[in-house]
């Protein structure tokens, strides 16, 4: 049996800390396949899909909305600290915020901006997937 890497505890707080970029998540630890992320949230992401994964929101800090297009039709969740949401895969979206922090949990590689998305990607929304969390002096 190989040794596994067992890695220290992860002060969210501090992690959150250690950059300011907002929709542009760090990488907080692996379960197996997935990605634990942490993101600062300001302002409109994209409208944008997922077609073969779901999409787990944990908001941490402040209020952050997802806005749905399903059966043509749009409707607006809100979500405060602590709330849970799960965007199904297949289910166009658009999260927003006002100013706060969520967790997000989804298979490694999955792209912040989806599979498609609508127009042009805001300057301010990092089509990532995921940098790894530096908690070093003077990282941002």
């Amino acid at each position: 049996m190989a040794n596994a890497r067992v890695n220290p505890p992860v002060s969210l707080s501090q992690a959150l800390a250690s950059f300011s970029d907002i929709y542009s998540p760090r990488i907080v630890g692996r379960v197996n396949d997935y990605d634990v992320r942490i993101a600062h949230a300001s302002g409109e992401h994209v409208w944008h899909v997922h077609e073969h994964t779901d999409e787990f929101f944990l908001v941490i800090d402040g209020t952050f909305d997802v806005s749905l297009r399903e059966d043509g039709t749009e409707r607006t969740v809100h979500l405060s600290a602590g709330d849970i949401f799960v965007v199904p895969r297949g289910v166009e979206h658009k999260p927003s915020s006002t100013g706060g922090a969520i967790l997000m949990f989804e298979p490694s590689g999955t792209v912040t901006t989806g599979d498609r998305h609508e127009g042009d990607i805001p300057d301010h929304v990092d089509s990532t997937a995921g940098h790894d969390l530096t908690v070093a002096a003077g990282d941002a």
